[in-house]
């Protein structure tokens, strides 16, 4: 391997060798992906590496790639192939001038690598919690134990209303599924078992994305972190309730007079009015 500390710097990120891992840090700027800003920077063992690439890139460039193994990164994991190429954070690219350095450090990197397939556990560290999106229907949060669901009286189905805001402990999920908010009908669902798949707009277990909402540089860390916490086995942790705030007596009213409108409009029946009504007033 490189002598630690080495440095190679590219657009948008400069990679750091150092005996057992890359570090990655990424750039900050109006031009530099959201999501590497967001990601700040990555530490990649060389365990956790499958394969190292070097091709020719556009417009006079050279793309230094590190391919992470399946099951090793739960960044990638979550993304499952929906990423373009130029929100990669595992790409570097270099003027073509240097394509002589960058094969050089390819090849030390590719000499360095020792394992292979799919790994047993998450050797890539998730986005640090707590973590928060505003999708188009609700408001995600995650504390590293609990994820939560707060629906958006704008946004939401007749049905998540009925269901009511969502809190998942990590115990109960088997896992997440993402689907990019840049293709059609993108969201965030929660796996819970043997759950029957339902329409995203139905279920109280997914926020649906749209435009400007879910953005992959908010969304995408936080499945992960979420898919992290879930592989990890932060199953106790999460199992240890902790005590619901009480609600904003000005938010329960907007509830109500919501929940009316739906009631008036006859999407919700006397009985479920009356049960829901009556669920919001004790949460005062």
């Amino acid at each position: 391997m490189s002598r630690m500390g080495d440095v190679l710097a590219g657009f948008h990120a400069a990679w750091e060798f150092e005996s057992d891992s890359v570090l990655i840090r990424y750039e900050r700027g109006i031009r530099t992906p959201k999501l590497f800003s967001a990601l700040g920077e990555r530490r990649i063992p060389l365990a956790a590496i499958e394969a190292v690439t070097l091709e020719p890139g556009r417009r006079g460039t050279v793309v230094l790639r590190i391919a992470p193994r399946p099951g090793a990164d739960p960044l990638t994991e979550a993304a499952a192939g929906q990423l373009k190429d130029h929100c990669d954070p595992y790409r570097l690219v270099l003027p073509a001038e240097r394509d002589a350095l960058a094969e050089y450090y390819a090849d030390e990197l590719r000499a360095g690598l020792t394992e292979s397939g799919p790994a047993e556990r998450f050797l890539v560290a998730a986005p640090e919690v707590p973590l928060s999106f505003k999708a188009y229907d609700a408001k995600a949060s995650f504390d590293g134990r609990t994820v939560r669901f707060r629906w958006f009286w704008t946004g939401a189905s007749s049905a998540k209303w009925k269901a009511g805001d969502q809190s998942f402990a990590v115990s109960e999920l088997s896992g997440v599924e993402w689907r990019s908010p840049e293709v059609f009908e993108g969201y965030l669902r929660l796996l819970r078992g043997e759950d029957l798949p339902v329409q995203a707009d139905q279920d109280p277990a997914t926020v649906v994305f749209g435009l400007g909402y879910g953005a992959v540089h908010e969304s995408l860390p936080f499945a992960a972190a979420v898919l992290s916490a879930i592989r990890r086995g932060r199953g106790p942790m999460a199992a240890v309730a902790a005590s619901s705030p009480r609600r904003d007596p000005a938010d329960v009213a907007e509830r109500i007079r919501h929940l009316g409108e739906l009631h008036t409009a006859g999407l919700v029946t006397d009985e479920e009015f009356s049960a829901k009504k009556a669920e919001l007033l004790a949460e005062l």
